[in-house]
């Protein structure tokens, strides 16, 4: 099954695949996942068979593309969605920016030292979950 990723303005669909993933699947709480830099941020939206199985969001500023909110549903896990949604996330940003960054929790340092990140500075806590600071060329 192949998804389709596009920018959206489609807000609402993003929040709920956040939710499922970050605040009902990890334990996030809502006030640490939904806030103020939605509204600024570029979103993505991942979609197979017309229904919504991932997004990120992208906050561009100072030269630094800010990666984020990289969720995709339990049932497309291990396809290569979230490595998709990294990449266009990327691709989005070149142009805008000179290098993207994110916060990775450190389960997923792995994953995006593969699509080239590199990990700096100490692991530190998000939400509860223990992350790292990772960052690439664009």
């Amino acid at each position: 099954m192949t998804a389709e990723i596009a920018l959206t303005d489609d807000i609402a669909t993003c929040h709920a695949l956040r939710r499922a993933v970050f605040i009902e699947e990890q334990g996030v709480s809502e006030a640490d996942e939904l806030d103020e830099l939605d509204d600024i941020a570029l979103h993505l939206l991942a979609m197979a068979e017309a229904e919504p199985v991932g997004t990120a969001r992208i906050v561009i500023a100072d030269g630094v593309a800010k990666i984020g909110r990289v969720c995709v549903v339990k049932a497309h896990r291990g396809t290569g969605l979230g490595a998709a949604l990294v990449r266009m996330a990327m691709d989005v940003s070149r142009g805008k920016a000179a290098k993207a960054k994110l916060g990775a929790q450190v389960q997923a340092i792995a994953f995006y030292e593969a699509l080239g990140f590199t990990a700096f500075g100490p692991v530190y806590d998000d939400a509860g979950i223990d992350h790292r600071d990772m960052v690439c060329d664009l």
